[in-house]
């Protein structure tokens, strides 16, 4: 079973959590070793520049399920 069926939700609630989930697989298929990220983490965690560039990707990627959606109309 494909872990992203379908970019379909019932509210933009669901789709802003399935904006952060397609946001955190990309970085985990982009760097699939676990221990990698978890050394890197404190990197980006604590640096204002890559939290804002975060939240760019999520509305990014929100901007595409919102499409999907219809805009939920």
């Amino acid at each position: 079973m494909s872990w992203l069926p379908s970019l379909k939700t019932e509210t933009p609630e669901e789709g802003y959590e399935l904006a952060i989930m397609l946001s955190r697989m990309a970085v985990k298929k982009t760097q699939p070793d676990d221990a990698a990220r978890e050394r890197m983490r404190p990197e980006y965690a604590n640096d204002p520049a890559n939290l804002t560039q975060v939240s760019l990707v999520v509305a990014t990627n929100f901007q595409t399920v919102a499409a999907a959606n219809n805009h939920w109309r």
